[in-house]
């Protein structure tokens, strides 16, 4: 087992992968496109994909993105999105491992916190990430969606 970064070259199998993630998501677009955001999240030092490869293959996998901040001293924090292992492949620790080993580069680059949501509803799911450090009562999560939030309300709001 090897948890590293995730390579350029290694788009399809994370796509691949991303298929555990979600029963149905929105399709993707045409190939040049998907491959133009690849390169532009590769070229980007705060934008981190981590997996663990068994034998070559990418079997889990999560995304750190860290964020400069103006309070705590300067020092950023981390998001967490997308942690995804393959169906053939949970509850082995392979998820444990690769969170960990974000969280352990998020500390190298001095972040102060780490954050995480998930959309998962079951207690086995919010254990897991306890089992790991996250605190489910530290902080309340919110979350906007197109269509739902920033409605117009005064003239003074338009562009």
């Amino acid at each position: 087992m090897t948890v590293r970064e995730i390579l350029g070259s290694e788009l399809d199998e994370l796509l691949r992968l991303y298929k555990h993630l979600h029963i149905s998501d929105d399709p993707l677009p045409e190939r040049a496109r998907v491959e133009a955001l690849w390169h532009q999240i590769q070229q980007n030092p705060d934008l981190k994909y981590f997996g663990v490869f068994l034998d070559g293959r990418l079997v889990s996998s999560c995304t750190l993105a860290i964020i400069p901040n103006l309070t705590r001293g300067c020092r950023p924090y981390g998001i967490i999105e997308n942690v995804v292992t393959h169906a053939e492949f949970r509850r082995k620790g392979y998820g444990r491992q690769v969170l960990n080993h974000a969280l352990v580069f998020a500390w190298r680059k001095g972040c102060y916190k780490v954050m995480l949501l998930t959309g998962r509803k079951d207690e086995g799911t919010y254990r897991f990430y306890e089992s790991i450090g996250f605190d489910r009562h530290a902080k309340q999560a919110f979350l906007a969606k197109p269509g739902k939030s920033a409605r117009k309300t005064s003239p003074s709001n338009s562009p």
